[in-house]
């Protein structure tokens, strides 16, 4: 089969396509013949530095199969598999944080990490309903509630775009940040309020914020530690640990900070397909690309201008 193999870290040209064994599956596993590929950022912030790589893969050896999110059918199935069959259309997240190794024709996944394709989605809309929805989905739980006011940074990428429908589905208050001309795209998936970051300043017309989801970091972070009420918290997914500074002054505010980092489940994935089902999430799929073209969708998500998420096909 083909696929990429990373031997070095470093740039996209480090991603050599190859011909390889098709991986052979354990007891619990199924086998996917892979039909679409979510590209993400975490794909291109762990391609060029070794340290990140080791930390997200869980390994040191080379070369390495990058990607996590799959969606395909079903090849074969391993002995102790009774959920699926050969022929079921599935998606998934593989195996993250770990070595998901879905840049291939062919990808032997856990079968407790996968569901069903609903009815009416596509292979490219199951394939982008992955680690970004399960991010919002595994934030949003149990930490938005009904009437909330909910900040949500970034709201026309690919987790903020599940966010919005996820939060405002909860029936909290969404507002959401993004540039101009994604505007109209943010309140078509249900938020209240908009601001334009170039415009304006979300930290001077914002106050009696519940909840915000930070998918920047850095100054947006701190400027976001601003308009949260007592009480509140703020979920950053970039920041794995935070300055002691601004630690300080979350606790002095009584506000709650926290790094959260998504991880594969099947039973999310099952609440997703239920979401899928019932209209209320609608992925948005902006680009695709061919597998043989899959530097170039590394390139479009380091633009940092992907509205939804971008999709390479098989």
């Amino acid at each position: 089969m083909k696929a990429y193999l990373l031997k070095e870290a470093g740039g996209v040209e480090n991603l050599v396509l190859s011909e390889i064994e098709k991986p052979a599956i354990k007891a619990d596993e199924v086998l996917v013949e892979t039909k679409a590929i979510s590209i993400n950022p975490v794909d291109v912030k762990v391609r060029p530095h070794e340290a990140v790589l080791n930390m997200i893969l869980g390994t040191e050896e080379r070369p390495v199969i990058l990607g996590w999110d799959i969606s395909g059918t079903v090849a074969e199935v391993g002995a102790d598999v009774t959920d699926f069959a050969v022929g079921d259309q599935v998606f998934g997240m593989v195996n993250f944080p770990g070595h998901g190794k879905a840049y291939a024709e062919y990808v032997a996944s856990p079968a407790s990490q996968l569901a069903q394709i609903p009815e009416g989605t596509t292979f490219e809309e199951a394939a982008a309903t992955t680690l970004a929805a399960l991010t919002a989905l595994q934030v949003l739980t149990g930490r938005v509630k009904a009437g909330d006011r909910v900040l949500i940074h970034a709201g026309s990428g690919g987790v903020g775009h599940f966010a919005i429908q996820m939060a405002k589905n909860i029936g909290a208050h969404v507002i959401t940040t993004s540039s101009a001309k994604n505007r109209e795209f943010c309140m078509a998936l249900g938020a209240d309020e908009h601001i334009d970051y170039r415009e304006q300043k979300f930290e001077e017309v914002l106050a009696d914020i519940d909840f915000v989801l930070d998918g920047m970091g850095g100054q947006v972070l701190e400027d976001s530690l601003k308009v949260v009420k007592s009480g509140g918290k703020i979920v950053s997914l970039p920041t794995h640990t935070f300055p002691e500074e601004l630690q300080a002054e979350a606790d002095k505010l009584n506000v709650a900070l926290e790094f959260v980092m998504v991880t594969s489940n099947g039973d999310d994935m099952n609440t997703l397909k239920g979401m899928l089902e019932a209209g209320i999430l609608k992925p948005h799929v902006s680009v695709t690309f061919p597998f043989e073209q899959l530097a170039d969708a590394h390139l479009q998500i380091e633009s940092g201008r992907t509205v939804g998420k971008a999709i390479v096909t098989l």
